[in-house]
């Protein structure tokens, strides 16, 4: 072997990265998991499962963390990421799911008993339930957007992004959780036709939240709306183009779906 191509040899091992330099090492755990297994906000439930050491382990350091000592942003991320996560877990736990309730769909995240209300998780050195994070934990931050990032598992419900909320980039991430709801009907839309906005009930299980953040910013000619409804005209269309919805509601101006019972 010549002295060249001893040479271009050890160029080309100090070019190429090792594996432990690959791009999917540099990745945070759950940001690996999101990628590897969620694709247009639908999850591949069976490979996860089939490969779910690396959530378990992600989870555990959530148990552990002291969630607290954490900046707002870094709060908000944590939080969202948590909830996002047991999700997965509880499903994947139940997974495949074939439920019995006439209520819900057979293979709904709503047949597993108790997966919301019940089932409690410990999570930021707090023993909490699903619930719990939206009811108690999320409303500490007073940005309704929160509730558009919570993946529920169904299909109605917040979609599930390909990656995991960070603190850097958190107030894009819920910018953009905003524009992807508004822009899908089972969400949110406006029927012009029949004069009625048709929202995901994740709006009226947060009324407040969202008259509260919203209700004041939509024109002036909606003044006879009610003040969620203020609210999902500001986020679907916060321009002038809101003046082709009347002013005054018909009977019913509004219905709201349910975004607990999808797959």
């Amino acid at each position: 072997m010549t002295g060249r191509s001893i040479l271009l040899i050890l160029m080309l091992a100090i070019a190429m990265p090792s594996a432990q330099e690959s791009p999917s090492a540099k990745q945070p755990p759950f940001d690996q998991i999101l990628d590897l297994y969620v694709r247009d906000g639908f999850v591949y439930y069976r490979a996860l499962k089939s490969d779910r050491a690396k959530l378990d382990g992600y989870l555990n350091q959530l148990a552990a963390a002291d969630a607290a000592r954490l900046s707002r942003n870094e709060q908000v991320a944590f939080w969202l990421n948590a909830y996002n996560a047991i999700v997965l877990r509880t499903v994947i736990d139940h997974y495949p799911i074939q439920g019995h309730a006439s209520a819900y769909p057979s293979k709904s995240i709503r047949q597993i008993p108790g997966a919301f209300e019940s089932a409690s998780h410990r999570v930021g050195g707090r023993t909490l339930t699903l619930d719990d994070i939206e009811k108690k934990v999320l409303p500490e931050f007073h940005d309704p957007r929160v509730y558009l990032a919570l993946g529920r598992g169904a299909v109605g419900s917040g979609r599930l992004r390909s990656e995991a909320y960070v603190p850097e980039r958190i107030e894009t991430q819920l910018s953009e959780m905003v524009s992807e709801c508004t822009s899908r009907p089972v969400c949110a839309q406006i029927d012009r036709g029949n004069n009625k906005i048709v929202a995901s009930s994740i709006f009226s299980w947060r009324e407040k939240e969202f008259a509260q953040a919203y209700g004041d910013k939509a024109p002036a000619v909606f003044a006879n709306r009610s003040p969620v409804e203020r609210a999902i005209l500001t986020l679907v269309e916060p321009s002038c183009s809101l003046r082709s919805v009347s002013s005054s509601p018909r009977t019913p101006s509004r219905w709201f779906s349910n975004p607990s019972t999808g797959r």
